[in-house]
């Protein structure tokens, strides 16, 4: 099946095929129903329910779940029965969907999640917006929900009288309050209502007061009672009216007008929400905690033209259990930014690398008008109320009011050119368009619409560093577009994958795209369809097959990122690909590569490793000399036609020289690519015997085992060469107190140890370091140098290997990855590549990126849990 119209010049015959898919219960209605997150989640919003996906275990793996479910609603006021029937209530009472769904989602940065995790923004339908968190125990699918930002809104705006004139905020009161008594007694209202919600239960409605009693015995034409969102009021299909009464005269809602109630009822509609990056202060890591300096906003946009931002800073501590730690967010400013629905919010962040980065947020509207607003870190940091300071102000307003309403929006900015946004703006007529944006020289230059889609463009997404935009639409095509210079010109999306997996036990007849969404390493893509129910079997598939979120490989997508002399590749095409397609494949897998050597990018390479593993089975000769190449441009500067082992050999020497995180990058590649048919505890086992720590074998371990060993050990010496400095400090700054360190770094005894067995391998410094340390251990307290106790049968465990303890009994234990103590039973972090587990986490300063991280894999550490339940699988 060809997705592309027969007109197409690119691709009119040749159809492309998905590698795996999924099955939803649930068919999306809204434009970019899907996400894919910074730690290789994607979520897909399809009706009722946001269902979870590991990419990684499809098509039979794990999933979760959100369900999302009606509200009572907020109380903002009561109006006369007479009103119902206004130009401003008429739309409401004549609507006839009854159930929530969802309208939009959006995934947070990692690192904001009580796990170290992403949480996920949901809005529905009824206007409700709330955060999620994975699960934190076993055996449980459903998301857990860790805050309300409709409640918290509603909260704000009654204490500012929803921003009226205070003698216009009530009209008629018939027990006489003074407006301070009738906002306390809203704000108790709400309290109330966030209770009932909580607990699933409510005794009364709140619109009982204004339209009386609810008898389901008496017939009626309609009842408005029933309700459709938190404010909305609509005909309900079973409960009839038994009859109308009078409005109490002990009424605690004051009474308001049709304009006051339509006013209210638009600020509390969210329509869209967006996470923004990262913020965090670059000459801040090494002197304070990321939690102070590390947030990210959200961005709501409603029915009133608003969009509310939402600070939300990191967690102050990470846990594996259940954080009884609430997530801190916090409303600092509500921007009018345009006057009808907004529709489309998009982020991105300019000069990531000063201390003051710029954030940009482009809105986009009903009527068809996009504006830029820019803020900065330190206003951001700084805000405390909404009333305090404006940190955002419009930049500039570049799309026209044309009275065709955005339905998606989608920014970048290229590493190549860091104060240059691309920003893609979708319609409903099918049309988008595609601005330039230099922010430093305030220039803007848009590209010709392109007339891409017959229907409305539900979803947009940069890739390849802003040069590739791929488009999809409710006529069921995806089109891909490449940026070049100032022209955008549509090429084909690859026909051809690695590794094909058979996709026949899935329906193939759909009808329309609701989103599309791109792998953080840019080598593969995904998008959401519904199903042709007319194609489907009436009695089987049509009943839970109402969509599929389908996966494809872009990997060998025609845009050049390397000079050509880079990429000189002399080997036979796979069966079915042209040598031009394996150069596409091995420019762009170095590419993605690349891109991760920048240290504030999570590491997700989940995309890397399955395609190179879908090449090692189809053709394992390709695979090594795309490495090589690799390690030659990364560790040694430049391309060298040198033999593999040369390569190998040399990029081992220059260890000491590159950065912890590409050392994390060849680490994962050698476990998951080179050495993929061994398991993670036999590789830890192999290194272990080529050290010779337990009785090692006289066995010649292979260049890439060898190479593995170097990099892990290079670490290893980094990370407790860190420990014992950061001994070494605190020692110089309690000169003066004749007592005991109790504040030192866990595991110092058991670095020692390893320095002492290691003599011949560490270098020289660390050897000072230690011995250094061993002039102060009797300052330390006594637990820092007692013996380890087993955890089992309290027996003595002698350290003798970094990895693995054994009792005196023969328990077999567990070390911790970080500080090398015995780890307890109870759960604690894991490393789901090199299945490690760690006590305690890595010093923050090592690390640029929030969370908790392996110090040997670079991966963000999560709980361990059953491989049937949805765990994130980064590598």
């Amino acid at each position: 099946m060809s997705f592309f119209p027969s007109n197409s010049q690119f691709q009119t015959h040749t159809s492309i095929s998905r590698f795996q898919a999924a099955v939803l219960v649930g068919a999306p209605s809204y434009p970019n129903a899907i996400a894919w997150s910074d730690e290789n989640l994607i979520a897909v919003a399809s009706g009722h329910l946001v269902t979870i996906l590991n990419p990684a275990t499809l098509p039979f793996g794990p999933r979760g779940l959100i369900t999302v479910q009606n509200g009572p609603p907020f109380p903002i006021g009561v109006i006369d029965r007479e009103d119902l029937f206004s130009d401003f209530l008429l739309p409401t009472i004549i609507s006839r969907d009854h159930e929530p769904c969802v309208r939009s989602i959006s995934w947070s940065p990692v690192g904001l999640a009580p796990n170290a995790g992403c949480l996920l923004a949901v809005c529905t339908t009824q206007g409700l917006v709330k955060l999620y968190r994975p699960p934190y125990c076993d055996f449980c699918a459903e998301w857990i929900e860790v805050a309300d930002l409709s409640a918290k809104l509603y909260d704000y705006l009654v204490s500012v009288r929803f921003g009226e004139v205070p003698d216009r905020l009530l009209v008629q009161c018939d027990n006489q309050e003074n407006e301070q008594d009738v906002q306390s007694v809203t704000t108790r209202e709400g309290k109330r209502r966030r209770k009932e919600n909580k607990s699933g239960k409510s005794s009364t409605n709140p619109y009982s007061k204004i339209y009386g009693e609810v008898d389901t015995d008496v017939d009626s034409d309609f009842d408005p009672m029933e309700e459709r969102s938190s404010h909305q009021i609509v005909p309900a299909s079973k409960a009839k009216v038994k009859s109308v009464k009078k409005i109490p005269e002990n009424s605690t809602l004051p009474h308001i007008t049709v304009d006051q109630y339509s006013t209210r009822s638009a600020m509390l509609s969210s329509l869209v929400v967006a996470w923004s990056p990262i913020l965090q202060s670059r000459a801040k890591f090494s002197s304070s905690p990321q939690h102070d300096s590390s947030l990210s906003l959200l961005a709501v946009g409603g029915k009133s033209g608003q969009v509310s931002v939402w600070r939300v800073s990191v967690p102050e501590c990470y846990s594996v259990d259940q954080s009884r730690d609430p997530t801190k967010l916090m409303l600092i400013q509500i921007i009018q930014a345009h006057k009808p629905w907004i529709t489309a919010i998009s982020w991105a962040l300019l000069d990531s690398d000063s201390s003051n980065p710029q954030l940009l947020l482009a809105t986009a509207s009903y009527n068809g008008s996009v504006k830029i607003w820019l803020a900065y870190y330190e206003q951001l940091l700084k805000s405390l109320e909404p009333s305090s300071n404006t940190p955002f102000s419009l930049l500039k307003e570049v799309g026209t009011i044309d009275m065709v309403p955005v339905s998606a929006l989608s920014v970048t900015v290229p590493a190549q050119c860091p104060q240059t946004m691309h920003l893609a703006v979708g319609k409903g007529s099918g049309l988008f368009e595609v601005w330039i944006c230099n922010i430093s020289g305030q220039k803007f230059h848009k590209i010709s619409p392109c007339d891409g889609h017959s229907q409305i463009v539900t979803g947009l997404a940069w890739a390849f560093d802003g040069q590739i935009l791929y488009t999809c639409s409710q006529d069921n095509f995806v089109r891909c577009w490449i940026l070049s210079g100032s022209s955008l010109c549509e090429v084909p999306i690859p026909s051809n994958t690695p590794g094909l997996r058979s996709s026949t036990d899935l329906a193939d007849g759909f009808v329309s795209c609701f989103g599309v969404a791109v792998s953080p390493g840019n080598l593969a893509i995904a998008w959401v369809r519904n199903t042709d129910v007319d194609q489907l079997n009436p009695m089987y598939e049509a009943r839970t097959q109402k969509a599929i979120a389908e996966f494809f490989w872009i990997g060998g997508q025609q845009i050049r990122t390397l000079s050509n002399n880079v990429l000189d590749l002399h080997t036979e095409a796979i069966p079915g690909s042209s040598e031009k397609q394996l150069v596409d494949w091995e420019s762009n897998i170095i590419w993605s590569l690349k891109q991760y050597e920048t240290q504030d990018k999570p590491l997700v390479v989940w995309d890397i490793a399955t395609a190179l593993l879908a090449f090692r089975r189809s053709k394992p000769e390709y695979v090594d000399p795309v490495l090589i190449k690799w390690l030659s441009i990364s560790f040694l500067g430049s391309y060298l036609s040198a033999s593999a082992e040369n390569v190998l050999l040399s990029a081992s020497r220059s260890f000491s020289k590159v950065t912890s995180r590409q050392l994390h990058l060849l680490n994962i590649i050698c476990r998951r690519v080179i050495l993929s048919d061994m398991k993670a505890d036999e590789i830890n086992n192999k290194l272990l015997n080529v050290e010779g720590l337990d009785g090692a074998e006289e066995e010649e371990p292979t260049l890439w085992i060898n190479l593995l060993l170097n990099s892990e050990r290079e670490l290893r010496e980094r990370l407790v060469g860190f420990t014992f400095s950061s001994f070494k400090s605190q020692v110089l700054a309690s000169a003066t107190n004749s007592e005991s360190i109790h504040c030192f770094p866990l595991g110092l005894a058991q670095m020692e140890q390893w320095v002492e067995l290691n003599q011949d391998h560490v270098q020289d410094q660390l050897r000072v370091l230690a011995a250094e340390f061993r002039k102060h251990e009797q300052r330390l307290s006594s637990n820092s140098i007692a013996g380890e106790k087993c955890s089992y049968c309290s027996a003595s465990v002698p350290f003798e290997s970094p990895e693995v303890a054994f009792c005196s009994e023969g328990h077999k234990l567990a070390r911790c990855a970080v500080s090398m103590v015995v780890c307890p039973t109870t759960p604690i972090w894991f490393c789901m590549c090199c299945h490690r587990r760690a006590l305690k986490l890595a010093p923050e300063t090592l690390f640029v990126i929030p969370g908790p991280q392996c110090p040997f894999c670079g991966i963000l550490l999560q709980r361990l849990q059953p491989d049937f339940l949805l765990s994130a699988s980064p590598t």
